[in-house]
């Protein structure tokens, strides 16, 4: 049965989710999902974040966070190296249940493995970060899993963009990791497994280090993080 929607209630409270909701239910829940995050996202307050391994110069103006990254910092367990580092630049927030968070990441990348963009983490042997990575000169779109022992995957650049955007969805069991270089184009990066945690929230944030070399200026702008409602009627 077709339905008719009226343009004089637009202005409404609620029409507009009223309308998207049928969309969700009826029609396309892709589509719909990417039209309320429009409508609800907003830029977080950083002032209710928190650090993990503050770096010693940080400032925050408006919706950006600028960080400069402190040298022999990282995040990595075991695999290849051997070592374990939990002592990267973490400024996280905590949530609970499905959500997706989205950043622009402006990196002044110059030494091996430089590296900034999102982090998601459950404890300090379950987590998932993903951005920019520099290694060999090139800038590399990467994403690091970690349960137990980490695994790394990227996709270099042969260009130096100025900016990465970057979205992680997390799901159920599941993230997703998206990127764009224009904030409209998005190609998936990453579906990885995440424990589902019922009940309990975890750390989603920004992440920078540097491993290898001295520090890095980079930025954060626009930080978002956008519940996630379950369908109705979802087994």
């Amino acid at each position: 049965m077709p339905v008719t929607f009226s343009a004089d209630k637009v202005s409404q409270p609620g029409y507009l989710r009223h309308i998207l909701y049928y969309i969700v239910m009826k029609a396309s829940p892709l589509l719909a999902f990417a039209l309320l995050f429009g409508l609800s996202a907003q830029a977080q307050s950083f002032s209710t974040m928190h650090w993990q391994n503050a770096p010693k110069k940080s400032l925050v103006t408006g919706k950006k966070l600028q960080v400069q990254v402190d040298g022999g910092t990282d995040f990595w367990r075991v695999t290849h190296y051997g070592f374990i580092r939990d002592n990267g630049h973490f400024y996280y927030q905590e949530q609970e249940g499905d959500f997706l968070a989205k950043v622009k990441v402006i990196g002044h990348y110059k030494e091996l493995y430089d590296q900034a963009g999102l982090m998601v983490r459950l404890d300090e042997k379950n987590w998932i970060k993903t951005g920019i990575e520099y290694v060999k000169g090139v800038q590399n779109v990467s994403a690091v899993v970690t349960r137990e022992v980490s695994d790394w995957s990227v996709v270099p650049r042969q260009d130096s963009p100025a900016a990465v955007w970057l979205t992680l969805l997390r799901k159920g069991d599941f993230v997703e990791i998206q990127y764009s270089f224009d904030n409209k184009e998005f190609k998936m990066l990453r579906l990885a497994y995440f424990p589902p945690t019922p009940g309990r929230k975890v750390q989603i944030g920004l992440m920078c280090a540097a491993p290898d070399g001295k520090g890095f200026p980079v930025e954060f702008e626009d930080f978002v993080v956008t519940p996630v409602p379950a369908a109705s009627g979802a087994k």
